[in-house]
């Protein structure tokens, strides 16, 4: 049996609602890893739009597509993911990726804070298309601290059920504040 890292666990998910020439969104480029696998699985009729506040992370991940040959259809830029509505239209996106926390191997001051993740959501949900789906990597603990996990999980109950199914996942076995997979799923 594989051996599964949250983001491998969320892809088993978006492998099912991403299809050739859609569009997604990376909502935190960090190094790169889901903008690369989210061009993978869009091919070259689709479109990914990569997101950072820091242009060091958009280099990394420029990188490692150029490195992969996949840049041509990815659009990298540098603004929060807060803003994302103004790059994309509602109804438009097959699905958002967010991997919350600080860049690996980056400063660790400069990390995601609720107060622009929780409002990058809420456009995220109005750019899916119906049976677009939201994946949330959400680390806590450490650096990170816990206010954001906090936050985020006590305002996705208040998201309503007619319009999103919200799956909430947890390495119940795992020690010292393992990351909380979220998937929400636009009805």
């Amino acid at each position: 049996m594989k051996k599964y890292q949250i983001t491998e666990w969320c892809r088993l998910f978006l492998r099912q609602h991403v299809s050739e020439g859609d569009l997604c969104i990376d909502a935190t480029a960090g190094n790169g890893h889901d903008t690369l696998f989210l061009s993978r699985l869009v091919k070259e009729s689709g479109q990914v739009l990569s997101f950072d506040i820091q242009p060091e992370a958009l280099d990394a991940a420029r990188q490692r597509l150029e490195a992969a040959k996949s840049l041509d259809n990815v659009r990298l830029i540098l603004d929060s993911h807060s803003h994302m509505d103004r790059y994309a239209d509602p109804g438009t996106v097959s699905c958002i990726v967010f991997n919350l926390g600080y860049l690996p191997g980056g400063d660790h001051s400069i990390a995601t804070k609720p107060e622009t993740t929780i409002p990058a959501i809420e456009q995220g949900l109005s750019l899916l298309k119906p049976d677009g789906l939201i994946s949330l990597c959400i680390y806590s603990g450490g650096d990170s601290g816990f206010r954001e996990r906090d936050e985020l999980l006590q305002w996705l109950k208040t998201l309503d059920s007619r319009e999103y199914l919200v799956i909430l996942s947890q390495y119940y076995n795992r020690p010292n504040h393992p990351p909380v997979p979220v998937l929400i799923h636009k009805l």
